[in-house]
């Protein structure tokens, strides 16, 4: 069934999405969106997953109470706990399916391409697992700020392809992993790591995580016997918003809530909040939100966090915010930088400075939720790989 924000035609939601692709890449797709239709309507595709999930996933994840958080706020905080998962990230749910894929239609490697490394790591484990070669392609200044995941990498026989131009970060690498797909797409399955890109990416994606809030759903049931008020992720892309966002999307009583990097403030190359400062535009394939001047120019972005460090967001969120089913905010890198200090303190939990930013809004603005109000925030990763940052 489609989600609300699905539009008749494949592949848009809304005004936002398609594929803007060179001419090179347009069988590629078709054959990939082929090859996805058959997938998803072959119950055996959808057993191996599920037996991939249980066995070397770790799913389901826990849903766990945030208790001393909760006393703090005056609130009720359960976090789904993705920072669980192998390889630490939500960002293995997505590769595992794709990776099957790719198997399925008989490609011999697999590329990739990273910012904050997760994805990275979770292709390598995959590819690794299906006895396929692998190659991310890694901005340099990510891999600097990134480096234990530059190293689980390699240790699971991935090739890190350094990419050391533009602002050497997510938007970069993801240009080169494009590059490389067009050159050898008969042989090679690209595997995008959030819910953009072109048709069927983000549809693809999405629906790969979306295991994240059908455990979450029927969890939060259980525990509360009620749906929680607002659920809130952070959002760079945007894969792990839409994991947890989808299974709620018609139960109109509960809020969704998108937080994005507010980095140091809202001047261009400040920040990578694209409803704060972008609007609509074709970036890697896809009509979406993004950071650009009256010429059309991609802005340079910032963010502590690499995973948020991206100029566009997922064409999905963009109809989301359009249609006011899910509503956009940012957190700052000083917040996030707090936010992920105070989870350690209070709960012993070590979260992503990506996930910190979904932390940091919540604390900052605990006054607009009712008192003892039920909330629910996506762990997407955890913070290991952002000790150097966490603790200089």
């Amino acid at each position: 069934m489609k989600n609300p924000s699905e539009a008749n035609r494949p592949g848009w939601f809304g005004p936002f999405g398609g594929c803007f692709v060179p001419e090179t890449l347009i069988e590629p797709l078709r054959a990939l969106e082929t090859a996805y239709d058959a997938a998803r309507r072959d119950p055996k595709f959808h057993a191996e997953l599920r037996h991939e999930l249980a066995t070397f996933v770790g799913r389901p994840t826990p849903l766990t109470f945030a208790g001393r958080l909760s006393a703090a706020l005056g609130l009720r905080v359960w976090l789904k706990r993705e920072d669980l998962t192998h390889t630490g990230a939500h960002k293995i749910n997505n590769t595992v399916g794709q990776v099957l894929l790719a198997r399925r239609m008989g490609k011999r490697r697999v590329i990739a391409e990273t910012g904050a490394g997760q994805h990275g790591v979770a292709t390598a484990a995959a590819a690794a697992r299906a006895g396929l070669p692998c190659v991310v392609y890694m901005g340099t200044e990510d891999m600097a700020r990134q480096a234990p995941n530059v190293a689980r990498m390699r240790m699971m026989g991935a090739t890190v392809a350094a990419v050391d131009a533009g602002s050497r970060t997510l938007k970069d690498a993801t240009s080169e992993a494009l590059r490389a797909w067009s050159a050898d797409s008969r042989e090679t399955f690209y595997v995008l790591g959030s819910a953009l890109g072109p048709h069927p990416y983000p549809t693809m994606v999405r629906d790969f995580q979306t295991v994240i809030g059908v455990e979450a759903r029927a969890q939060i049931l259980k525990e509360e016997k009620r749906l929680p008020r607002e659920i809130i992720a952070c959002v760079g892309g945007g894969s792990n918003a839409m994991g947890i966002f989808t299974a709620f999307l018609k139960d109109k009583a509960v809020a969704l809530t998108g937080v994005e990097a507010g980095g140091t403030g809202p001047g261009p190359g400040r920040h990578a909040a694209r409803f704060a400062g972008g609007y609509p535009g074709v970036l890697h394939g896809t009509y979406t939100y993004l950071l650009q001047d009256k010429d059309g120019q991609v802005l340079p972005t910032h963010s502590i966090s690499a995973g948020l460090d991206y100029p566009a967001v997922g064409p999905e969120h963009a109809e989301l915010r359009r249609m006011g089913r899910a509503r956009y905010v940012q957190a700052s890198d000083k917040d996030a930088l707090a936010a992920a200090h105070e989870l350690c303190r209070l709960e012993g939990i070590l979260p992503a400075l990506e996930s910190a930013h979904a932390i940091a809004y919540l604390i900052k603005e605990k006054k607009r939720f009712k008192k003892n109000g039920l909330i629910m925030v996506n762990l997407s990763g955890r913070g290991d790989k952002d000790l150097g940052t966490l603790c200089p």
